[in-house]
This record gives C-alpha cells, sequence and structure tokens, in this order.
C-alpha cells in the first residue's frame, strides 16, 4: 500500500491562460493543502536546457535535466538552482519552450515522479494538462478549467502588462491557439477533461466565483462519500 494513499488530491486541468493556478493556489489555502504547480515545473525544465545550452530538441538530455531539476517552491516564490525565477519562467518564450519539449514522452516520464511526490496530508491541489487523466488518476476531485481564448487571451495580457512584460493581444490570442491546438493533438498525454471531471467554464466567472465552484464540486463529493 502507496504511502500516499488516503490523502486526498485535487486536479484541476485546463488550457493555458484558463487561470488554473490562481484558482488552484486559492483553493489549497481555502482548505489549508499544499500546492503543485506542474506547469512550472515544464517552464523550469526549458529555463535549464535554454541555460545549459541543452536542445529542445534533445529528448534524452531534456529528461536527464528533468530528472534532477533543482527546484524549490517556497509559498509563492519558485527557485530554480537557489535563484528565484519566479517571474522569468513567465515569459513568453519560456512557455512557447514548455510547450514544446511538454509533448516529448521521456521528459513526462521524468517529471512523473517529481509531480507525485508533492502529494503530502492533508492533501494536495495540482493543476496542470494532465493531472487527472495521467499523474493523480484517482484524485478524490477532477476539475477540467476553461475558457474562451479570447478572454483568456485579455487575462494573460493583463497579467503580462502588469508584470512589465511587453505584450501584444492579438499575438498572445494567435498563440494561445497555437498551444491549445498543440496540447490537445499530441501523442502523450492530449489535453481533455479526466473521466468523471467537474467541467469549468470560468468565460464568464470571477475568481472568487470560481474558486467556490470548485469547493462546491468538492464538498458535494465528500457529503456524498459519507452518505
Amino acid at each position: 500500500m502507496s504511502t500516499h494513499d488516503g490523502i486526498p488530491v485535487i486536479a484541476i486541468d485546463g488550457p493555458t491562460a484558463s487561470g488554473k493556478g490562481t484558482i488552484a493556489q486559492r483553493v489549497a489555502q481555502m482548505l489549508g493543502w499544499g500546492y503543485l504547480d506542474s506547469g512550472a515545473l515544464y517552464r523550469l525544465s526549458a529555463l535549464a536546457a535554454l541555460r545549459d545550452g541543452v536542445s529542445l530538441d534533445d529528448e534524452a538530455a531534456l529528461a536527464g535535466l528533468a530528472a534532477r531539476l533543482p527546484v524549490a517552491f517556497r509559498g509563492a516564490t519558485i527557485e530554480l538552482a537557489g535563484q528565484d525565477v519566479t517571474d522569468t519562467i513567465r515569459d513568453e518564450a519560456i512557455g512557447n519552450a514548455a510547450s514544446r519539449i511538454a509533448a516529448l514522452p521521456a521528459l513526462r516520464a521524468a517529471l512523473l515522479d517529481l509531480q507525485r511526490g508533492f502529494r503530502r496530508a492533508p492533501g494536495l491541489v495540482a493543476d496542470g494538462r494532465d493531472m487527472g487523466t495521467v499523474v493523480f488518476p484517482e484524485a478524490r476531485l477532477k476539475v477540467f478549467l476553461t475558457a474562451s481564448a479570447e478572454s483568456r487571451a485579455e487575462r494573460r495580457y493583463k497579467q503580462l502588462i502588469e508584470k512589465g512584460f511587453s505584450a501584444n493581444l492579438d499575438a498572445l490570442l494567435a498563440d494561445l491557439r497555437q498551444r491549445d491546438a498543440r496540447d490537445a493533438n499530441r501523442a502523450v498525454a492530449p489535453l481533455k477533461p479526466a473521466e468523471g471531471a467537474v467541467v469549468i467554464d470560468s468565460t464568464h466567472l470571477g475568481i472568487d466565483q470560481t474558486v467556490a465552484q470548485v469547493l462546491k464540486a468538492y464538498r458535494d463529493l465528500a457529503r456524498r462519500a459519507g452518505a
């Protein structure tokens, strides 16, 4: 029996800029659980590869790099080899590189154990593309959070401007659509709702409303399980 058995997981998947990171963080905070930003691991792998001069087409080298990724999550701060890279990994170039390498089976396999290692008592809220389908298929609650491409591009645009990055809304929208197609059509762990997932469209919902829907879905499940 795994030491992780019985530790609940809420898996929140969805496309780029659907707000799943913000929602997952809030839900984790409300429940007093741990939080895993799995997308950050792919972005960190991409950043490490670019810094080390590793080709984004060298699957074996990328997998080796990912397996020994010197990452630390300290609250809202993300560190790579002791350096704060929280904002650096949100750069669009890093995001594009992460989307490219995320399609590589060996890289995904290398990160699998690392991701599962975040599952600790009293519980974990994990967000990504395949949390409910591959990484935590036994998750207590699976959520697929989506929104229109236009609303996601606008959210991403505002985030980048607020952080001091330059951004072009039309370019962001085109990029999001390309990433959606790449994520949905890749051979390994394509982006899709997990079986039994609660699908939430946040196009017209605020953060608090979306968080409330996730918490309600979890409490409804817990209530039924205890009935």
